[in-house]
């Protein structure tokens, strides 16, 4: 750890942005865990992964086989179809010791993820077990918006595109900015907690539609923002994808910041690794976010070093116990 701290070495910070987040939020900093992978570094290391869950309602089937992901997201969640219902495994991990669940899978052509045949289970993992329970809705209509404001989630996690050209040549989904606002404006009617996903590069690194995602979301005011930056997966098309360059992510976190300013913003847990995840981090304290999901090693003593209290959760971020 000391090696990484000298090449964070803390800051003095008083910028805008962290002047924001002070006045609406105080100062205490969070930073998650999700079981979505194993996680320890000389900062972190009581990661519990059952405390939250995650599952594929889909296994890792997917319609539309984004060329950011490929299905590699999708690797390593519970599959469903290896159950007799998603409440028995929920009850299952439940007596494991969970305390929350993150219920995805991958999307059918129309770009939705297949949520409407398990909401009378969600429904009893609610009242029943208790849990804490995230969606992964992908492009929902409006009937599975409707049917998700019936069973009180704790959110739903929703990437919003901001460009028509990244919808069809990443995602291959025909489908326009309109159809996210829309989702949007559809989960705000019925109620349904939003926890809105930006990933900064999606369109092969570049900066797109990120702008345009931002205002349609500071339209519909989300539960909690989530921004992650593009990652180049092995086996995707986009292996080897540069991401956007630190000012272009730095310079996009304080504007989420300044657009959000009393709604959590959270650095998610999609972002490269190596030294440069470590400056994609410090950038986030920098801003002014709330919160870091995986944070580097070091991160948790830069945030110390100015002046934030750190805390600790084992679940996905914006989750509180």
């Amino acid at each position: 750890m000391p090696e990484l701290i000298q090449i964070i070495e803390p800051l003095n910070l008083t910028t805008e942005c962290l002047e924001i987040r002070r006045a609406n939020f105080g100062d205490a900093i969070t930073f998650h865990a999700p079981g979505l992978r194993k996680y320890k570094t000389d900062e972190f290391d009581s990661q519990n992964a059952i405390e939250f869950a995650s599952i594929s309602v889909t296994g890792t089937a997917c319609a539309l086989s984004c060329e950011h992901c490929k299905t590699n997201v999708l690797h390593g969640m519970a599959d469903l179809r290896q159950h007799d219902s998603l409440f028995n495994l929920c009850a299952e991990l439940a007596s494991k010791g969970a305390r929350g669940v993150l219920i995805s899978g991958g999307s059918d052509k129309r770009g939705r993820v297949p949520l409407l045949a398990h909401i009378e289970d969600m429904k009893r993992v609610k009242n029943e077990l208790g849990l804490a329970m995230r969606i992964h809705t992908g492009l929902p209509d409006e009937e599975t918006c409707a049917a998700l404001g019936e069973v009180d989630i704790d959110g739903a996690m929703i990437d919003i595109i901001g460009h028509r050209d990244t919808m069809r040549e990443v995602y291959h989904l025909d489908a326009d900015p309109e159809d996210y606002e829309n989702s949007l404006a559809w989960l705000e009617k019925y109620k349904v907690p939003t926890i809105p996903h930006i990933i900064l590069g999606l369109h092969f690194g570049k900066i797109l539609g990120e702008e345009y995602a931002l205002e349609m979301i500071a339209r519909h005011p989300p539960k909690v923002m989530v921004l992650v930056v593009l990652m180049s997966l092995t086996g995707t098309p986009m292996v080897g994808v540069t991401p956007p360059s630190l000012e272009e992510i730095g310079a996009f976190f304080e504007k989420s910041r300044k657009a959000l300013p009393s709604t959590p913003v959270m650095l998610g847990c999609a972002r490269p690794m190596g030294n440069l995840k470590i400056e994609i981090d410090r950038l986030a304290v920098n801003a002014g976010l709330n919160g870091i999901a995986y944070p580097a090693n070091g991160i948790v003593e830069y945030a110390r070093q100015n002046g934030l209290r750190p805390q600790f959760i084992n679940a996905c971020c914006g989750v509180t116990w």
